[in-house]
């Protein structure tokens, strides 16, 4: 397969289609991440369909300080990934092109969803991320568009939109792509050191701690829920481990599913070990949220969630997250 590289829209406007358009969105600097999302896309579309990659380094959705300038443009390598993957275009379209008239007057809101989390830290971010999805969605007419699950605030604000303003496409998430450590692919990981990066796993080590909290929680749960008799209730927890517990499991067959607090907690044990690093790691947010609307749960709560984590190691910030779900014990 030999993938066209078109930097214009019209060029886009002019190609002939067949079948099904799946577009990967990125902002190029392609990794094994980016592969897996045109090689899933090109599963969808199928051998009639066509995969569009679009590289874009979007201006409107970096904030004053951040990173626009040194943002690595790799095309050449960018184009040979996107052809080993399976796509059939590369759309690499100028700013100027994207933004004929310089910045649009027009931008799409992300909301109240918009200023939490990540749009807390980085103001106006959202808005320029959806400005810029939008108008590609609109450019390269996809009848599907996927996104990694890494950017977990990303895609749920983006299916939001979709869904809100009738775009008539279908948003598919592809999880996370991690490295052999734990580290979750991302451009910004060729900025790390050797020591940044030793630092910079307690973002995953966090995740992870806080997912085998979470699963220890809901077995115990059902356990608890299978021995009818008190007693019995004791010894089937002490089998799994859980001593504290057992000394009172009416407490344990009564509490709520999985505890979002204790979650939480093990995940920030982790951080907070992290943070006495060298160097250390300097936290934005670790959050465990409602993935509809990204707002904190209560320890009550069942249900789909979002684990989530943001930090900074030295002058480069990286986010992570990880699924769960409570109540799946009962």
């Amino acid at each position: 397969m030999t993938t066209a590289l078109l930097r214009t829209a019209g060029e886009l406007a002019a190609r002939e289609r067949a079948g099904r358009r799946a577009v990967v969105m990125t902002m190029g600097a392609l990794h094994e991440g980016h592969a897996t999302l045109i090689r899933t896309a090109r599963e969808i579309a199928g051998d009639t369909g066509e995969v569009v990659v679009t590289v874009f380094v979007n201006p409107l959705q970096f904030g004053r300080g951040e990173d626009l300038d040194r943002y690595p443009r790799t095309l050449d390598s960018d184009l040979k990934i996107a052809e080993q993957a399976g796509a059939d275009v590369v759309f690499a379209p100028s700013v100027d092109e994207v933004y004929p008239g310089g910045e649009p007057q027009v931008r799409i809101s992300a909301g109240p969803m918009g200023e939490r989390l990540e749009g807390s830290v980085r103001p106006g971010h959202f808005d320029g991320m959806l400005t810029v999805v939008a108008k590609l969605l609109h450019l390269t007419r996809p009848d599907v568009a996927l996104f990694g699950q890494k950017d977990a605030q990303q895609l749920a604000l983006i299916r939001r939109m979709a869904r809100d303003l009738n775009f008539g496409v279908e948003i598919t998430g592809v999880p996370t792509v991690r490295e052999e450590d734990g580290l979750a692919l991302s451009s910004r990981n060729r900025y790390l050191s050797a020591e940044e990066r030793r630092t910079a796993l307690a973002l995953s080590q966090a995740l992870f701690a806080g997912r085998d909290r979470h699963a220890a929680q809901e077995a115990l749960r059902a356990r608890a829920l299978e021995v009818p008799a008190t007693r019995e209730r004791a010894e089937a927890l002490s089998a799994i481990g859980e001593s504290r517990a057992a000394a009172d499991a009416h407490a344990v067959a009564k509490a709520v599913p999985g505890w979002p607090g204790g979650v939480r907690t093990a995940a920030r044990l982790v951080l907070d070990e992290a943070a006495r690093m060298k160097p250390p790691l300097a936290l934005d947010y670790l959050a465990l949220v409602d993935p509809g609307d990204f707002t904190e749960i209560p320890d009550d709560y069942t249900g789909e969630a979002v684990l989530a984590v943001a930090a900074r190691v030295g002058t480069t910030r990286l986010i992570d997250n990880i699924p769960l779900t409570f109540g799946a014990a009962s």
